[in-house]
């Protein structure tokens, strides 16, 4: 997959210094996009709630907004958004196909405490 280049305005070049797949990752981020009919990138983001405060997002989305950061890793365009930019740097995203405790899992070097599914955080 080909990632933006030029840059759209208001979108900054990221590196997995910020946020990283794994290889199982990547090859399952770049197969749901085939899947995908208008989608061209994994957005990532920190949203409120979940039983420790803050939740994981991802989303399938086909445009970048202002103020993105474009990653590229193993492959496949992720973005981030500025703000949770902040939370995530570091952070590693892994794929499990297992039929129990499978799917997408966060490893953040930020958070001080999680919940026991993985899926929210606090800092």
């Amino acid at each position: 997959m080909k990632i933006l280049d030029p840059l759209p305005e208001g979108v900054r070049r990221g590196s997995e210094i910020l946020v990283a797949l794994t290889p199982d990752a990547s090859k399952k981020v770049l197969y749901l996009l085939k899947q995908e009919e208008d989608a061209f990138f994994l957005r990532v983001a920190i949203v409120g709630g979940g039983c420790n405060g803050l939740s994981y997002k991802l989303k399938f989305v086909s445009d970048t907004r202002q103020g993105d950061i474009l990653v590229e890793s193993g492959g496949a365009p992720v973005l981030v958004d500025s703000k949770s930019a902040l939370y995530l740097r570091g952070s590693q995203i892994d794929y499990s196909s297992k039929l129990v405790g499978g799917g997408f899992q966060f490893s953040n070097p930020n958070a001080k405490a999680t919940c026991s599914c993985g899926e929210s955080f606090n800092r």
